[in-house]
């Protein structure tokens, strides 16, 4: 017989009851987790055969597959603006062509000698081979070359160029049997600020790149490199960068109209403010350019100075701007309208003098819009023609007196 002291029945009994509460928990976490699995299944169960019966949220793997690759891969799909721009390039690219220019230059020996000159874009207009393009594109020029979008290169003749209006239209010949694209006239006059517009040229000699943008602007009094005022430009954002110049500005639908022509920048590159001329402008110029090779303009026959402070001070004028009448010419349409020229001979001018006359009518205005400079005289006229008759303000004796003009054609 052994003998247990009291200590040893306690740790026995202890030891005993650990036993049993652990061999308990063993059972109860078998029987819970049976009946855990049985649920789980019995659910699983229920949802695949709810997916096999709903035909409103069935899921169709290849399916699921199909539109992740349409989404996910590029050039499966396109957005509706994307669609636009592909087909307003796919429509037009081939119509537009790269103009490049020699000049004569001289040398170090004072010997004149053939030099690289400007370079820009241009638009094909008629399938016989005639190009409209900016005249500052091709200024000084003494060969120009037209490079069509397949690479092919040709020398092109200038039909007629507008200074005003900074277009110029070129022609060349291609192989008989050659199909051109051609590129057509848009309104203008129906553009809104906001509107869509697509640029496509030659800018640093890439070519037919493409940029697009809105309408920022209408009705645009712009000054050119030749001093000219050309009216009722069209601002855009469009990039328009060197190598741009005389490329065709594009609705949504593939028409021309404007005729890329400048940019504002501090750098010569783009900054978001460019312009171009009126498809309304180039369809007039152009139409006369071809038929006439120079634009028919109306124009009062008078020989006109600009007013300025010397002028007004020594005439002792109460006005000083707008442009004074000199002289007109007798029998002219000016002279027989009423018009006065100046009585007062006088020498004008620092390095080369010349005599101008004082006395005479000072235009302020022409059918109502203000005349400050000469530029804005010319500017008014630009879209007058032979033939048509304008109010004409004029300054006389402090007082301002309007006449009708009816004007003549320009001289050839």
């Amino acid at each position: 017989m052994k003998l247990y002291s009291k200590r040893h029945l306690i740790s026995i009994v202890a030891l005993t009851s650990a036993v049993s509460v652990f061999l308990t928990s063993i059972v109860l976490t078998a029987l819970f987790s049976k009946k855990k699995d049985k649920q789980t299944t019995s659910q699983t169960e229920q949802i695949i055969e709810e997916a096999k019966t709903d035909t409103t949220e069935s899921i169709n793997p290849d399916a699921e597959l199909a539109a992740l690759t349409e989404v996910n891969v590029p050039g499966v799909k396109y957005t509706a603006d994307e669609m636009q721009n592909i087909n307003v390039y796919e429509q037009c690219n081939e119509a537009v062509v790269n103009i490049n220019t020699q000049i004569m230059g001289v040398n170090w020996f004072l010997e004149p000698v053939v030099e690289a000159g400007g370079s820009g874009s241009g638009s094909i207009i008629d399938s016989r081979g005639y190009v409209v393009t900016n005249v500052h594109v091709i200024s000084g020029a003494t060969k120009i070359y037209i490079s069509l979008s397949d690479g092919t290169q040709y020398e092109g003749t200038v039909v007629g160029s507008d200074k005003e209006s900074d277009i110029a239209v070129l022609k060349f010949n291609p192989p008989a049997g050659t199909v051109l694209k051609t590129i057509p006239f848009g309104d203008s006059q129906a553009l809104k600020v906001g509107q869509k517009v697509i640029a496509i040229g030659n800018p640093f000699g890439l070519e037919r790149t493409m940029t697009t943008g809105i309408v920022s602007g209408l009705g645009r009094p712009i000054q050119n490199s030749n001093s000219t005022i050309i009216r009722d430009m069209i601002q855009t954002d469009t990039a328009i960068n060197p190598g741009n110049s005389g490329g065709p500005l594009l609705d949504t639908a593939g028409r021309m109209v404007g005729i890329n022509t400048m940019i504002y920048s501090s750098s010569g590159n783009n900054a978001g403010v460019g312009f171009a001329v009126p498809a309304s402008t180039a369809k007039r110029v152009v139409k006369d350019l071809l038929q006439y090779g120079s634009v028919q303009r109306g124009i009062i026959q008078a020989d006109l100075i600009q007013l300025n402070n010397a002028i007004a001070n020594y005439a002792r004028l109460d006005i000083n701007s707008g442009v004074l009448v000199s002289q007109t010419v007798a029998n002219g349409n000016a002279d027989s309208a009423g018009i006065k020229g100046g009585t007062q001979a006088v020498r004008y001018g620092a390095r080369n003098p010349r005599t101008i006359y004082l006395g005479g009518d000072i235009i302020i205005a022409i059918d109502g819009e203000k005349v400050a400079t000469l530029a804005d005289y010319f500017s008014l006229l630009e879209s007058k023609r032979p033939g048509e008759t304008v109010t004409v303000t004029v300054h006389r004796n402090k007082k301002d007196v309007k006449i009708n003009v009816k004007l003549a054609e320009s001289e050839k």
